[in-house]
């Protein structure tokens, strides 16, 4: 492809069938999939993925949902606390055209958007996090959700639909069986504190779980209602490393010219941590050149990133050639570009803007 370097480029072929595949698993598993839009932050894609049978959509930061409601989708979980009078303002706003659910984890929360519920005359639909072992968010399982859940099923203005975790877990383990092994730690948590909720006469009825590692098994297990996976549409090298992904659904890539060959063995090119981030740095294969195994990317600075050719394998490289990289973590890649290229195969189809970019608040 004779494009300006370094871009970032989506083979839409590949998005479909990944898509597509989610979507399928998630109907014959007779589970709600609402994909986390944070991976891509594309209403483009967004429309795929509803088109093709989500319920709805997860978004990671309030921002991201109000540029979700301007595209038209009107089923939303904002998967984090929005505190303050700015975002329950913002939130008015957007559940007066879409449906808009939230995630939280204490009364402190809670407390701002009871008073949301109660002042628009329409209770805040809520998820309360449960932390099932990545130590980031969340009540601990049992006494502490049971706790925290009692309370808000009396506040008015709120209504509890569900518990929600996530196994952020699960992303520095490679065997599927460790893995498995996880969400039924996992599940067993969040049934166990929805059964003794439902024997206090409080009926949560939602479970919420979601990672693109642990998805399939948490499809497959009895008490899920709803999966939120997000690097799926796109994967990366971790997800290449755990076996959850091949190079053909490998669907989001940078491109990059190789602007210096300083030695026989070493080559920069120009994409450096500001289009790849360095997330997953010293991991064998963290960053991968696309169909050029003799070429290894041993580490990024902001604008070059710097590799190693294995000479013995006798293939050329030169200044002004161009090589594709499969990102480390594609999520926060998506982030550091304001446009992508559209491609099917080989062929540039058109443009996609990452429209919510940079949307953190």
């Amino acid at each position: 492809m004779d494009l300006d370097t370094p871009a970032l480029v989506i083979d839409l072929d590949r998005v479909e069938s990944n898509v597509a595949s989610m979507a399928s698993l998630a109907r014959a598993s007779g589970v709600r999939l609402r994909p986390h839009t944070k991976t891509h932050k594309m209403p483009e894609i967004a429309r795929l993925q509803i088109e093709a049978g989500a319920a709805g959509l997860t978004c990671a930061k309030l921002g991201e949902a109000e540029v979700m409601v301007e595209a038209g989708f009107d089923d939303i979980l904002i998967a984090f606390p929005l505190l303050g009078a700015d975002k329950l303002a913002r939130l008015e706003v957007l559940r007066r055209t879409a449906r808009i659910q939230v995630s939280l984890d204490s009364v402190e929360v809670a407390t701002g958007l009871a008073e949301l519920g109660v002042r628009s005359g329409q209770p805040v639909e809520v998820y309360v996090e449960v932390d099932t072992g990545q130590h980031r968010m969340g009540t601990a399982p049992g006494a502490p959700t049971i706790d925290l859940v009692s309370r808000l099923v009396e506040t008015p203005g709120l209504v509890v639909v569900g518990l929600l975790s996530h196994a952020g877990h699960s992303y520095p383990i490679s065997d599927h069986a460790q893995r498995s092994a996880l969400v039924d730690d996992e599940l067993r948590e969040l049934l166990a504190t929805q059964l003794a909720l439902a024997k206090l006469g409080i009926d949560v009825r939602e479970i919420s779980v979601g990672s693109t590692p642990t998805v399939r098994d948490e499809m497959s297990r009895r008490g899920v209602s709803e999966v939120r996976p997000g690097t799926y549409v796109f994967n990366d090298t971790l997800m290449l490393a755990h076996g959850v992904a091949t190079l053909e659904t490998c669907a989001a890539h940078v491109i990059a010219t190789v602007v210096s060959r300083p030695s026989p063995e070493r080559f920069v090119l120009d994409a450096g941590s500001k289009c790849l981030t360095s997330d997953g740095v010293g991991r064998p294969g963290w960053i991968q050149v696309a169909g050029r195994d003799e070429l290894t990317i041993e580490f990024v600075n902001e604008e070059h990133g710097v590799g190693r050719i294995d000479l013995s394998r006798g293939v050329p490289l030169s200044i002004g050639d161009k090589v594709l990289l499969i990102p480390s973590h594609v999520c926060p890649v998506i982030n550091l570009f304001e446009r992508a290229v559209a491609t099917r195969g080989d062929l540039v189809v058109g443009a996609l803007d990452v429209t919510g970019r940079g949307r953190v608040r």
